[in-house]
């Protein structure tokens, strides 16, 4: 339960989920008592916020939105006898999905879950700036009232995320029960998650781990960096292992395990060792991935270029997990989308391995 910041878990409580109490922007008091000593905070809390999911007090906790004793603290923290807590927890800005008819691809269905195949440029849940287009807009037109609302209405059913731009499987629960279950596979790590990524540059081994702990960036609160320190206080242990799925000169199709699932880490791991995802503009200050730049004398933006890629060339390939009712190992795959599948022609075209 310490990795609150993991890429796979749902990062803020929703709005809409709290109860009367917590709809407020004004700061709700606690005080420890002695019988409670020794309690996890985020168990402690969930006492007194009994409508909240323990992962939307752990979220709260982790944004800055609990203090103890005047100074933030971690949901693990142990209570004490008059420790003075401070909880306070965000108004709802909009507590009404709209149903929208966007064509999601379902790959699996069955009465209790869902895997359906995210395509690239779609917010998973509505937020700031994107309160429609998004999956949960799709799903809530897709699957009506049939969607858990363990994290509130802003990301029914939603059981994991995939960044807007990253393509493929997603995990979707149908009761809140079921969404539960769900999400302590993944917070075990008993889920096996398989990426494909087309990178820049020849890979010097054809599988290998990469073990970088990672922070967030010290300059851009939107990205992760490789932390100097592996025991600076706010780096995290992180493990990929990757396997070279086919070579082309001066680029490489690979396949990546996250062993840890912290926010952006293959990403993150691939440019740590010289071979960023293509297309990543937030890492390579490229947005794109087109015919002129793997073909000679093809000048950018004219009629002979093609824009392969507009998007980090990411795609959540294959989803392993136990189903929550049946307890069989359950496996799904996601093909890989119309815009990986044009460069990666390009690249057997114009840039076989020599």
């Amino acid at each position: 339960m310490a990795d609150l910041d993991d890429d796979d878990l749902i990062p803020a409580p929703a709005p809409d989920a709290l109860p009367a109490y917590a709809r407020t922007r004004d700061p709700i008091p606690l005080l420890v008592k002695v019988k409670a000593e020794g309690m996890r905070l985020d168990h402690y809390l969930q006492v007194f916020f009994k409508d909240l999911s323990r992962s939307s007090l752990q979220n709260a906790i982790l944004s800055g939105n609990v203090t103890c004793n005047g100074k933030p603290t971690k949901a693990s923290y142990k209570v004490r006898n008059d420790d003075q807590l401070v909880v306070q927890l965000p108004a709802p800005v909009n507590d009404v999905i709209v149903p929208e008819d966007i064509p999601i691809e379902v790959l699996y269905e069955d009465e209790v879950l869902a895997v359906v195949n995210k395509p690239p440029n779609m917010v998973v849940h509505p937020a700031r700036g994107n309160w429609t287009g998004t999956l949960v807009n799709a799903l809530a037109f897709h699957f009506g009232d049939q969607l858990s609302k363990e994290n509130g209405n802003f990301r029914l059913g939603i059981v994991h995320r995939l960044d807007r731009d990253t393509s493929g499987a997603i995990l979707i629960a149908k009761a809140d029960g079921i969404h539960n279950k769900l999400s302590q596979q993944f917070e075990k790590r008993t889920v096996f998650k398989e990426y494909v990524a087309i990178a820049q540059g020849e890979f010097e081994r054809d599988s290998d781990y990469i073990e970088a702990s990672l922070m967030q960036h010290p300059r851009d609160r939107e990205k992760q960096c490789v932390a100097a320190d592996p025991n600076h206080p706010d780096a995290k242990p992180a493990m990929s292992y990757y396997e070279v799925l086919e070579k082309f000169r001066g680029y490489t199709l690979v396949k990546v395990q996250p062993k840890t699932g912290r926010t952006h880490q293959i990403r993150v791991h691939l440019l740590h060792i010289g071979h960023p995802v293509l297309a990543d503009k937030a890492y390579t200050g490229r947005s794109e991935f087109r015919k002129s730049d793997i073909v000679p004398g093809i000048l950018p933006a004219t009629a002979d270029d093609e824009v392969y890629l507009s998007r980090q060339s990411l795609h959540a390939f294959r989803l392993r997990f136990r189903h929550p009712v049946k307890d069989n190992w359950l496996e799904v795959e996601a093909p890989l989308p119309a815009d990986m599948r044009a460069a990666l022609e390009g690249l057997r075209e114009h840039r076989p391995y020599r």
